[in-house]
């Protein structure tokens, strides 16, 4: 089964770089827009093969070059047959990527998540805590800290007092 899957990212690779070639030097079609071929698919049995691929234009030449690429399945399908040997050659469904569109909304969600953190940084520049900065612990040298208290060993009074139960169920 490993075998198999190596077999077929290999073979994918290469259906990418033919596809891409085709595209590039053999096919002619007007309607042929600026077509990056981004990845291959095959299933197990490497009867069908998705080539995933972009384009750079509008909607509508992102639709003429859909109908370019359907037009001329059968010729790359043949240059994919002659030039990977393959008894069976894989059927090719072309399918636009949609990885560019995702990771554009993604940048676009980061840059507005900076903004925001940018104006809470803003906002904070200069602000003061509500109340004591340190609220649980006296200062070092305050009324009450003389070293000689009834609290002992320097530990602040508890709710019971600095007389309550020591070790108790409580702790």
């Amino acid at each position: 089964m490993a075998m198999n899957a190596a077999r077929a990212r290999k073979l994918a690779d290469r259906i990418v770089q033919i596809v891409a070639e085709m595209l590039e030097r053999r096919v002619k079609d007007p309607r042929l827009g600026f077509v990056t071929v981004t990845e291959a698919r095959l299933t197990g049995d490497l009867r069908e093969a998705t080539v995933y691929y972009t384009v750079y234009g509008t909607a509508e030449e992102q639709a003429d070059t859909a109908a370019a690429l359907a037009s001329a399945t059968g010729l790359i399908r043949t240059e994919v047959g002659r030039q990977t040997g393959l008894r069976h050659t894989p059927s090719l469904a072309f399918v636009r990527d949609t990885l560019p569109e995702g990771a554009k909304h993604m940048e676009e969600l980061v840059a507005r998540a900076r903004a925001a953190d940018a104006a809470l940084a803003a906002a904070r520049e200069g602000a003061q805590p509500a109340g004591d900065p340190n609220p649980y612990r006296p200062e070092a040298g305050a009324a009450g800290d003389d070293g000689g208290g009834e609290g002992g060993g320097g530990e602040p009074a508890g709710p019971a007092g600095p007389a309550g139960p020591a070790g108790g169920p409580g702790r």
